[in-house]
């Protein structure tokens, strides 16, 4: 299911329909209210009684929409207030005084007070007060000589429900932390990737600006001298030095640049994610092959980067996998593939997009190849990317290709 149908764990809701969405769940409790509504409406109660127990039953309502549903909608667990202490506490009373007044058929209240403790409490006290809960149900429902085949279901689902929100906060809390985790070494890795640039180019600017400046200098003593045949030379020198030392830099510079597997595998793990998209992804995809070179394994890079982005933005898949594999070619040398497979609805367009016309281009300069089109049995959307491997130093072993689950 795409995040634009369902928030995801411990966010709030982007947009309206996912706020619907959210409502929906949480509409499901509002079943319970079966009884204490039909107790009010065809119970045996006088008009004074009735009347106050609606009002006790908005009052309930209105205190459950504040913690529960405005809490929920709003994303996530939150710091502690105490106007949630006053509000479960109002929610606690009322459903002591209903039940006592106007029968056990208000026991049902119990449950979405236990609902409210799980997850408004403190997370360390939390199931104690759904406990807490849970064992005025059970006092509550044998004071009032309640049936056992009533107290029963209401007692576990007060314990249930209330309990299963404590182990959602839980949930939110980690997914929250994970989060600020993978911020924290997404910024680490581009703050290490920025100093190790700074000593690339502090290596290779070092010497050549340190050559300049000398024979600098030395062209300026030359020139007072009058001596100018050297003074040439060493300015010819200068611009010798000067225009290897742009090379350089422009080498360095395009090396950054160039995509790296492992970052791109490492992007698109986090890019299916996102999506909700189901991700299978061969892990030798990260690790360096000794045949592969730099041009080659950048333009593979472009090509997991340009695959994978068409697979979020336009198939509309549930599942997404990604193998690399050597191939033996026609002519007796070797190419690795890097394959990248959905299920969506990519085969029904025809004709190739900007995107992956731009890739067989890149790829043609690496003197690789695209190929794309349907998948296995007409279903989803296949790109293949092949480029050539160098020639083998030594005695290599052939790899087997695998897929491993993330």
């Amino acid at each position: 299911m795409s995040d634009l149908v369902a928030p995801r764990i411990g966010q709030p809701p982007e947009n309206r329909r996912q706020q619907f969405v959210k409502l929906c769940w949480m509409s499901l409790w509002m079943i319970y209210l079966a009884y204490p509504v039909s107790d009010l409406v065809a119970g045996p109660h006088q008009a004074g009684a009735r009347i106050a127990g609606w009002i006790l039953l908005v009052l309930f309502l209105g205190c459950y929409a504040l913690l529960v549903l405005r809490r929920s909608v709003s994303g996530g667990a939150g710091r502690w207030s105490p106007l949630y202490g006053w509000l479960l506490g109002a929610m606690l009373v009322i459903a002591i005084v209903t039940c006592f007044t106007l029968g056990d058929n208000w026991l049902a209240l119990y449950s979405y007070t236990a609902v409210s403790g799980g997850l408004i409490l403190p997370q360390r006290y939390a199931i104690y007060g759904v406990g807490v809960v849970t064992g005025l149900v059970v006092v509550t429902g044998l004071t009032l000589h309640s049936d056992a085949g009533s107290l029963i279901p209401i007692t576990l689902s007060a314990f249930l429900g209330g309990a299963a929100m404590t182990g959602l906060q839980r949930l939110v809390r980690t997914m929250q932390e994970l989060r600020e985790a993978r911020q924290a070494v997404a910024a680490l890795a581009a703050s290490d990737e920025r100093l190790r640039m700074a000593r690339d180019l502090h290596d290779l600017l070092g010497h050549s600006l340190s050559l300049i400046t000398l024979k600098s200098e030395l062209t300026s003593r030359f020139m007072d001298q009058e001596r100018y045949a050297e003074a040439r030379a060493q300015v010819d020198d200068i611009e010798k030095v000067s225009r290897q030392a742009l090379v350089d830099v422009r080498e360095a510079i395009g090396g950054y640049r160039r995509p790296k597997l492992a970052v791109e595998i490492a992007a698109a793990r986090t890019a299916l994610t996102a999506a909700d998209i189901q991700t299978d992804t061969d892990p030798a995809i990260a690790d360096p092959h000794p045949r592969l070179g730099p041009d080659e394994e950048g333009a593979l890079g472009w090509a997991l980067r340009e695959a994978v982005t068409n697979v979020v933005r336009h198939s509309g898949a549930l599942h997404c996998t990604v193998r690399l594999s050597e191939h033996m070619e026609p002519g007796g040398t070797r190419s690795l593939c890097l394959e990248v497979a959905d299920d969506g609805g990519g085969a029904k367009k025809a004709g190739h997009g900007n995107g992956l016309t731009g890739l067989a281009e890149r790829l043609a300069l690496a003197d690789g190849r695209l190929e794309a089109g349907p998948g296995e049995r007409g279903r989803g959307f296949t790109v293949r990317a092949f480029v050539p491997l160098r020639a083998a130093t030594g005695p290599v072993e052939e790899a087997v290709p695998g897929t491993v689950q993330q």
